[in-house]
């Protein structure tokens, strides 16, 4: 068995349902008080957001702002994603539940690692009832924002045996790359071929992922 490091937006969360309306309500605000100049979005230009964390997004996108009107709009999308959340808009990929209870009792460990505040990782674990699938929760707030690859040569201390990262974005495969690990690139998600060509599988299907994983797993036993 092993223990199947998931990342969340865009493997098992299909984020645009509120990231898109979110994303696009925090950058009215900025253009409504002259902070930002009018822009229409393409729904690709924002999901290249997803998989960032808060620091890095911002500090990417609207480099040149004050931390203060930063932080504001940040809690705009953050908020408007919670509300989202909690009224009942959000939703997991078709069979994202099915093959997390699959591999939960082919006997994996699954932990949860996202680049999150802990406020959406909660809110999330309750709306979607997550504690039933994974063992251990662990998100990049928890941590400075610090990248992926290193809060997991932390957290890997806490545990034994073989890992697969399973995720969407280059985070997760650096993940992977970085520590020698396994790992199942989820092109499904919102990242790019090119993004997961590090990957040992590419899955085109979050129904494919269980397969992969017996496919890994007996390479690293």
């Amino acid at each position: 068995m092993a223990n199947l490091i998931f990342d969340y937006d865009g493997t098992l969360h299909n984020s645009m349902k509120v990231y898109e309306p979110s994303f696009r309500k925090a950058y009215q605000w900025l253009v409504e008080n002259n902070y930002a100049e009018e822009k229409d979005f393409s729904f690709d230009e924002i999901s290249y957001w997803l998989g960032f964390n808060a620091a890095d997004m911002w500090k990417k996108f609207q480099p040149n702002l004050d931390t203060e009107i930063t932080e504001k709009a940040r809690k705009i999308l953050g908020n408007c994603m919670d509300g989202l959340v909690k009224s009942g808009e959000a939703e997991l990929f078709d069979g994202a539940e099915k093959i997390l209870t699959e591999l939960k009792n082919q006997g994996h460990m699954l932990i949860f690692l996202s680049n999150c505040r802990v406020r959406y990782m909660k809110t999330h674990s309750e709306a979607f009832g997550l504690e039933r699938f994974f063992d251990y929760f662990y998100c990049c707030e928890e941590y400075d924002f610090i990248p992926k690859y290193q809060i997991f040569r932390i957290i890997s201390l806490q545990h034994t045996g073989e890992y697969i990262v399973i995720g969407d974005r280059f985070h997760d495969m650096e993940t992977a790359e970085k520590n020698g690990l396994k790992s199942i690139g989820c092109a499904y998600g919102y990242g790019n071929l090119e993004e997961l060509k590090t990957a040992d599988i590419i899955v085109n299907s979050i129904n494919e992922i269980p397969a992969a994983v017996r496919s890994l797993a007996e390479d690293i036993k």
